[in-house]
């Protein structure tokens, strides 16, 4: 079994690093996904007989890596989803970024269709059928002159397909490494990673804040400079 980075455990949810270039769930390639580890590693650390019970409550794309966190009971996992409905359940990202942006920080608002056949996102007029609204907020916490690279936080309003990474795009600063949107670092792992997580406890209710950075090499060592 993978190495799994358990950040949080209790009888009701666990937190795990998600690592870059796993899938969230099962899908068509057959690789081993972030559903099937987390199960291996409870069904190995408490000797579980049988099925493990894992609730999903959300993902990340494949090539994004950070906080994640499952239900380990139904319970759980029906007020963690109701969360993420009611927008309690928030995510920060961070991303590193083509570019020096000049506003230090800001708010982008766009409309996005998604083209379902060619798994793609971008950025439309609001008039447009199916156009669905995009906004987040960001924050330049860093830029490496010698590179020409910015260092982002990112805080979702909405969670649609790809969306940190067509607005950024569309923005004139795709993330460093992004294979479908992005102009510079082809052939690299994408820069964007999930790194805090809020959530209230589905049971306690205490609200709880989650984070995880990735290491500070390649691409990301300009974490080294904030």
């Amino acid at each position: 079994m993978q190495n799994l980075k358990v950040i949080f455990e209790d009888n009701h949810i666990i937190v795990v690093e998600k690592q870059p270039n796993i899938p969230s769930q099962s899908d068509k390639t057959g690789d081993i996904d972030m559903l099937t580890l987390v199960k291996q590693y409870i069904k190995e650390k408490y000797n579980k007989p049988g099925n493990v019970y894992l609730g999903l409550v959300h993902r990340l794309d494949r090539p994004v890596g950070g906080v994640m966190v499952f239900a380990k009971t139904s319970k759980a996992a029906s007020r963690l989803s109701e969360q993420v409905r009611q927008k309690v359940f928030k995510k920060k990202y961070l991303a590193v970024v083509d570019g020096k942006i000049e506003k230090e920080n800001g708010t982008l608002e766009d409309y996005l269709y998604k083209d379902e056949r060619n798994n793609i996102s971008r950025v439309v007029d609001k008039e447009k059928k199916n156009a669905k609204l995009a906004k987040l907020d960001y924050k330049v916490l860093a830029y490496n002159e010698v590179k020409d690279l910015s260092l982002v936080e990112i805080n979702l309003h909405t969670g649609r397909h790809h969306q940190i990474r067509v607005q950024l795009s569309n923005f004139g600063h795709s993330i460093f490494g992004d294979q479908k949107y992005g102009t510079r670092g082809q052939g690299k792992q994408i820069a964007l990673w999930a790194y805090e997580l809020t959530i209230e406890h589905p049971i306690t209710k205490e609200n709880m804040t989650f984070k995880d950075l990735p290491e500070p090499v390649g691409t990301w060592c300009i974490l080294k400079s904030i």
